[in-house]
């Protein structure tokens, strides 16, 4: 069996994570065989511990936390783009507020469930975004995500949850931030561009990047997307109002908002975007800064238990 490192959130889900780690632990060993663990103590720690556990030889290295842990562990495993170490493996144990990747990948929440769901696997390679931007201070950043990079309204949700305890889990603190962020936020003007085939400029509410389908704990944003084609499903929230957002809002759980005639779906490798507005970027969960920004898909770059 391969080498196996756990890099542990256990504060995420309100420190439910922690308390539960003895128990994942136990059903990690029961099928998959010794682990060790890895529990991080601060924002960005699991990105060294993931490049730690690499380093001390581990071949599979598994993200025990929400979709910010998930992120934080896949840039630990690349650096400048490109993976630190060939052949190590990545995988995700759900844990955190929102799990909308796990989700994607009906990786169960039970964790000896989980834990033979991965026994059973073998890995396969998988896309990943890589993302530059601007930080909240200006100086560009690069990082690499897993599953959706958006900006817009998208991005002050994030930015509300993450302020709040999320004692009410995922799709309570995703619907409750992006309910009373909708009152506040004013629909944005960018510059799009993707690939050869559009430059434009818009008003948006928000443009999501899709490697994987679901964000904002349950959204199934890009129902079409793939996390293996070599492409992004880029959907365009045009200028929505209030109260067709109110009126639309369920849809967006049941990927029918595609059809709304002030949404399109566009496919492509390479997105850009610049505002003369503040323009606050979602990326898996996470919200690291603002527009400008530049988002490439780099094909089968990650190996993935599970997927």
């Amino acid at each position: 069996m391969p080498r196996i490192a756990c890099v542990v959130n256990p504060r995420s889900a309100n420190g439910k994570t922690g308390r539960r780690w003895p128990e994942i632990r136990k059903a990690l060993v029961q099928h998959l065989g010794e682990v060790r663990g890895y529990l991080t103590k601060s924002p960005g720690h699991a990105t060294a511990l993931a490049r730690q556990a690499v380093e001390e030889g581990a071949e599979l290295v598994i993200s025990v936390g929400g979709d910010g842990t998930n992120n934080e562990v896949l840039n630990g495993l690349f650096r400048d783009g490109r993976p630190i170490s060939e052949g190590v493996a990545m995988s995700v144990i759900p844990g955190g507020t929102g799990g909308d990747f796990a989700r994607l990948l009906q990786i169960p929440k039970d964790p000896a469930a989980a834990a033979k769901r991965l026994a059973g696997a073998k890995p396969r390679p998988i896309d990943v975004g890589l993302l530059t931007c601007a930080d909240h201070e200006g100086a560009t950043i690069r990082r690499m995500f897993l599953n959706i990079a958006s900006f817009g309204l998208g991005g002050e949700v994030d930015a509300r949850v993450n302020r709040t305890t999320k004692i009410f889990g995922g799709f309570a603190s995703f619907f409750w931030a992006s309910l009373t962020t909708l009152f506040a936020y004013k629909n944005r003007h960018v510059r799009l561009r993707v690939d050869d085939f559009l430059d434009e400029e818009r008003v948006i509410q928000q443009v999501s990047v899709a490697n994987g389908q679901y964000f904002g704990g349950g959204m199934w944003i890009a129902p079409g997307a793939r996390l293996d084609d070599g492409l992004f499903d880029i959907v365009i929230s045009g200028d929505f109002t209030r109260g067709e957002s109110l009126r639309s809002g369920r849809d967006i759980y049941k990927g029918a908002h595609v059809h709304h005639p002030k949404v399109q779906v566009l496919r492509g490798r390479k997105i850009s975007a610049e505002s003369g507005e503040i323009t606050l970027i979602d990326m898996d969960g996470e919200q690291p800064g603002r527009l400008p920004l530049t988002v490439e898909v780099v094909p089968g770059a990650l190996l993935f238990l599970g997927a």
